[in-house]
């Protein structure tokens, strides 16, 4: 059975930050949040490679863009430092039918934006507090081995509202200790590809050390692999009908091609 290929891209933006703060992210994160989801996620079943933004075209050149079955977002700071022309062609690739897997505050990269179309804003408070997640959703492939609730330690809180599309399909909701609750885990579909939100995994705390984490995030992987070869996401001309077309062309005389140019 053919495995399949993720790609996990991250700023890699705090991992290397100089000082204390630095520092403390490297203890438990030492090469980095993608290299730390590489080895947590290892499986017999996927071929995972960790790419960052400092990479030669962003760590996403074609090759590897075209040839990745699911895509793991990681993005805090540097949103706005990825170029639009790389946004367009992840955008292009899920609707084709590549997985994408958003994380934490990945919920405002300028693809999830994009692949959502609102503004994906929420509430967040950092003071290490405790999170409560349930699992809204107990039949969803992604919600498989993971228990009825389960305890983040220490967490960034994000709380509603958040700002998703009505057609965001909740798989894990969460409650945090100081009374707010969040859309943690949703689903989305786009084009011919899967889409999946989840937010715990702060860079601050080792969240994505945590094994009830690390599990959603396989499942997440698997359910949204493509099933089928990419489709077609351009429109194309179609001069053989199925069945025969009767009726008179009042267009017949009249030359639209100028019409169908593309500008």
């Amino acid at each position: 059975m053919a495995k399949i290929r993720v790609t996990i891209w991250n700023e890699f933006k705090h991992e290397r930050a100089e000082g204390d703060f630095g520092d403390y992210i490297r203890s438990f994160y030492p090469k980095g949040l993608h290299e730390a989801l590489k080895q947590n996620l290892a499986a017999d079943d996927l071929e995972i490679t960790a790419v960052s933004l400092d990479m030669p075209e962003q760590g996403l050149p074609d090759e590897l863009l075209n040839n990745t079955d699911v895509l793991m977002w990681w993005g805090h700071c540097a949103h706005n430092l990825v170029e639009d022309s790389l946004v367009d062609r992840v955008q292009k690739r899920v609707l084709e039918g590549m997985g994408l897997v958003v994380m934490h505050s990945g919920h405002h990269s300028k693809i999830f934006r994009r692949m959502t179309g609102t503004s994906c804003s929420l509430r967040w408070r950092e003071c290490g507090e405790k999170e409560r997640v349930w699992t809204v959703d107990l039949q969803h492939p992604i919600s498989r081995g993971i228990p009825e609730s389960f305890v983040v330690p220490h967490t960034e809180m994000y709380g509603e509202p958040f700002g998703l599309p009505d057609d965001a399909h909740v798989v894990f909701m969460s409650w945090y200790e100081g009374g707010n609750v969040f859309r943690s885990g949703v689903t989305l579909q786009r084009g011919a590809g899967k889409i999946f939100y989840f937010s715990p995994g702060h860079e601050t705390f080792p969240i994505y050390n945590q094994p009830e984490v690390v599990k959603v995030l396989g499942n997440a992987v698997r359910w949204a692999a493509p099933d089928l070869p990419p489709q077609k996401t351009s429109c194309w001309h179609d001069d053989s009908p199925p069945e025969t077309v009767y009726s008179a062309n009042p267009l017949a005389k009249v030359d639209t091609t100028d019409l169908h140019k593309k500008a």
